[in-house]
């Protein structure tokens, strides 16, 4: 989950000098690189409980 909160946390220094600076097209690649941090952490988080789930069915079974 490392590139996913370093996503968000550029995202937010984006936005913030973008606010900063006026600079309202910086803002909003800001909002967009913390969108796709949250949607890389959620993708993340599936895939680890699908892996957990099929651990947990593997051991089931045997």
């Amino acid at each position: 989950m490392a590139k996913s909160g370093m996503e968000k946390g550029k995202g937010k220094v984006k936005e913030a000098a973008g606010k900063v600076t006026g600079n309202r097209r910086m803002e909003a690649e800001g909002k967009v690189d913390q969108a796709k941090g949250a949607a890389r952490e959620a993708a993340e988080k599936t895939r680890e409980d699908a892996d957990r789930a099929r651990d947990s069915l593997k051991r089931r079974t045997s």
